[in-house]
């Protein structure tokens, strides 16, 4: 995902305004959604051994039939301990671009559920919108649901993915934790921590995924993790989301990690934090070769932070 192009066409997007708002809140979904059915590299060997799943339900906001495309990858849970995951992708690429990151989260303990929103690669074609992604994280939480119905579940949003996990949490209640990386406060607060910032698009903004506000509705214990090279969401955003949060929670900077390699460099520090969060163990893994640096220990068992406390929080180094 690139830079939403707010800021380089910012005399456009006031003309916009002289052509309805129709308009104008039509090309803000197509800047921030950027949908797309291209993926990073190759994607059918990215996603080789990854089930093929199909959604079908009905959109509460159009009444209109929709279907998700979506990847399985994990043997079926054999016991009520084994997690699952639903996982939801950012802007830009399908999701066959996350396969790399779907894997990883397979490695640290979850058979994932990682789906298309309507727009994207073989779902539904049509203009998302944040209703309409809302809508689809809720189908496919029900979907997993109803499949699943014993087993521990875990909503993981990556950027703007984070911004519609969060949503999800803050309405089910039926989560045993929340994940987001690379994520953000609100549209608005993005906007504003670019360059050219100061410029008042903020009343423009028709989608403006508010998250600070919907993040203290969740009950579940919530995981923050942030790249300290993240260029594009300022990691100072997901600390704020962590800081509004009520619930258990962690909060996660990776040194050195970008928006899109966070995942990867953080990988051992993400085991320490399931652990301590979600009491999670996940999967064996082989250690690089040579020596490495433990990820820094946490110095005390996560805990309910009150209403406007600090929590625990984990500055982790690149291993």
């Amino acid at each position: 995902m690139k830079r939403w192009t707010f800021l380089a066409t910012a005399a456009a997007f006031c003309a916009l305004l002289a052509g309805g708002c129709s308009t104008l809140d039509e090309r803000q979904r197509e800047w921030i959604f950027q949908p797309s059915d291209r993926s990073w590299g190759n994607s059918a060997a990215m996603t080789e051994g990854m089930e093929d799943i199909w959604i079908d339900f009905k959109s509460p906001s159009t009444g209109q039939p929709a279907r998700l495309h979506g990847l399985w990858y994990g043997d079926a849970p054999t016991s009520p301990e084994t997690p699952v995951m639903l996982y939801l992708h950012g802007a830009r690429f399908n999701v066959a671009g996350s396969a790399p990151r779907i894997r990883r989260m397979h490695e640290l303990g979850f058979s994932v559920l990682a789906i298309d929103y309507r727009g994207f690669g073989k779902s539904t074609q049509a203009l998302p919108s944040e209703l309409s992604a809302r809508e689809d994280a809720r189908a496919a939480w029900d979907w997993l649901a109803r499949k699943y119905p014993k087993q521990r579940r875990y909503i993981f949003g990556h950027s703007l993915g984070g911004a519609i996990g969060i949503d999800l949490a803050a309405q089910v209640k039926d989560e045993s934790g929340t994940i987001v990386e690379g994520t953000f406060t609100s549209i608005a607060d993005v906007v504003s921590s670019f360059k050219w910032g100061w410029l008042p698009f903020s009343a423009l903004v028709t989608q403006r995924f508010e998250s600070l506000n919907k993040v203290k509705s969740i009950e579940s214990p919530l995981l923050v993790v942030h790249g300290s090279n993240d260029t594009l969401i300022n990691p100072t955003l997901g600390k704020k989301l962590y800081d509004a949060a009520t619930t258990p929670k962690l909060f996660v900077l990776v040194e050195g990690g970008s928006h899109h390699s966070t995942n990867s460099i953080g990988e051992l520090q993400y085991r320490t934090a399931l652990s301590q969060l979600f009491d999670m163990k996940g999967r064996p893994t082989v250690p690089p070769p040579g020596p490495a640096e433990p990820p820094q220990a946490v110095q005390a068992a996560p805990q309910a932070a009150p209403a406007g406390g600090a929590g625990l929080a984990v500055r982790t180094r690149a291993g």
